[in-house]
């Protein structure tokens, strides 16, 4: 009787034929990260409730609405983490990572989970590219985090991003600007959404994110953040201009951005795209200069931003761009009897260790049948091995994709076939074999041979 289980929705399997997609993107950013001197850190899927809540804000949509948490069996309040940065944070304070020379680069591919209704764009669990900087208040710095963003969507060709940047001041300047808010909402109390309304006094910047239509329409006309900035925080925001304008990076100003994260201060941004409907956002963040303290910690002026992986997916489908495929099978040993099995077990793991994707029967198979399979899979070349090869030592070896064949020695095969792939790299062993006046058996003879 089969079981009539499926993913849980809001949740998605990313299967072999489409994997490959993500371990591109993934290993891209990661790469480039390392440029910007960012070294990996993984941390728990769960943590206590408590961290999520002082660090994203309890009047958050977030915390309010969307964090998967639960009692565990010794009792404790649990979520799943709704995004990356309070672990990270709460790892650079366990294992007194400020005491390492700042700042402190960190990156991550990581889980995140929010309840939330699932759309394209916006799943349930979903996985984020991210970077935190800690311990600089410079403005350079947060030029550089937008560069490095910048940078991976570079490479991998993707258009038509715009850059938006704001900033939302410190808590200084920021505790004029919540005055002015909380009188203008005030006059639209009636029309407000419950969440909202309890906002209103307990912090009335949260409105600006709410994704009620309604709301949304009343806080097109609220007071605009930039207004009410101290010099401080102005000049700030300057000398992040001046360095986006020095790397020739083109962004917008939006006032409408406040991010739906509580910790935020002074400058945040994020990179918006049009072609993968309402949720346009590909990557957010901005400077969290108060939350390493708020977490128990000594002052540390931070920075970070989150790329969403999905989304992102997403924009690089819709844009037609294709990535590299996965690295698939470089030859295929098809065997004819037990002792031809055997010696294609013997071949295939000294082509592994050397580094080559290869692959033989372990099904039992007909031969016939095996190359069939070989053709699946996509094998640029395959052998046949039965008693006579293994008595003669030697074998065809087949270009898949042309036909060709030519003959080989079976004892030194695995060794000769690695030289040829690794001296061919450019172009591939398949630009050989076939090709115009090729003669393997005299490419071989140009190998250095072990007496």
């Amino acid at each position: 009787m089969q079981l009539n289980i499926k993913a849980i929705k809001g949740t998605q399997d990313v299967l072999p034929s489409e994997s490959y997609k993500n371990q591109f993107v993934e290993k891209t950013a990661l790469e480039i990260a390392e440029t910007f001197g960012f070294k990996e850190i993984r941390t728990p899927v769960f943590e206590q409730t408590e961290l999520f809540q002082r660090s994203v804000g309890d009047t958050t949509d977030v915390v309010q609405k969307e964090m998967y948490t639960f009692t565990d069996k010794g009792d404790r309040s649990i979520t799943l983490r709704p995004e990356g940065t309070a672990g990270a944070v709460r790892a650079f304070l366990e294992h007194g990572l400020f005491n390492d020379a700042l700042p402190q680069k960190v990156c991550y591919v990581t889980s995140c989970y929010r309840y939330e209704k699932p759309q394209a764009g916006r799943l349930r669990e979903f996985h984020q590219f991210g970077v935190e900087c800690f311990g600089t208040a410079s403005p350079a710095a947060d030029a550089e985090i937008i560069s490095l963003a910048n940078e991976i969507f570079g490479f991998l060709g993707i258009q038509n991003l715009e850059l938006q940047i704001n900033s939302i001041g410190c808590p200084k300047c920021r505790a004029e600007y919540h005055k002015a808010l909380k009188a203008y909402f005030e006059s639209y109390k009636g029309e407000l959404c419950e969440t909202c309304l309890d906002r209103l006094d307990r912090n009335p910047m949260r409105i600006l994110d709410c994704k009620s239509p309604v709301c949304s329409k009343i806080a097109e006309e609220a007071p605009v953040v930039l207004d009410f900035l101290c010099d401080e925080c102005k000049e700030h925001f300057e000398m992040v201009k001046k360095y986006l304008e020095n790397m020739k990076i083109d962004y917008k100003i939006n006032p409408q951005i406040v991010r739906g994260l509580d910790y935020y201060t002074k400058t945040v941004f994020e990179f918006v795209s049009t072609e993968i409907g309402a949720q346009g956002t590909v990557c957010g963040g901005g400077r969290y200069d108060g939350l390493v303290e708020e977490m128990g910690g000594a002052h540390t002026p931070s920075l970070g931003f989150a790329m969403g992986l999905e989304r992102l997916l997403l924009l690089i489908e819709a844009q037609g761009i294709q990535l590299p495929e996965g690295r698939g099978c470089e030859v295929y040993i098809a065997s004819i009897g037990e002792k031809a099995s055997l010696a294609a077990s013997e071949i295939v793991t000294d082509l592994r260790s050397g580094g080559i994707s290869a692959q033989f029967d372990v099904v039992g198979r007909s031969v016939k049948a095996q190359m069939k399979y070989a053709g699946k899979i996509g094998a640029q070349y395959s052998m046949v091995l039965g008693d006579s090869e293994i008595d003669n030592n030697k074998a065809m070896l087949k270009n898949m994709e042309t036909g060709d064949m030519a003959e080989v020695e079976l004892d030194t095969f695995a060794e000769d076939f690695m030289n040829i792939m690794v001296q061919n790299a450019a172009k591939g062993l398949g630009d050989y074999i076939g090709g115009e006046n090729f003669d393997l058996g005299a490419l071989l003879g140009t190998l250095p041979q072990e007496e």
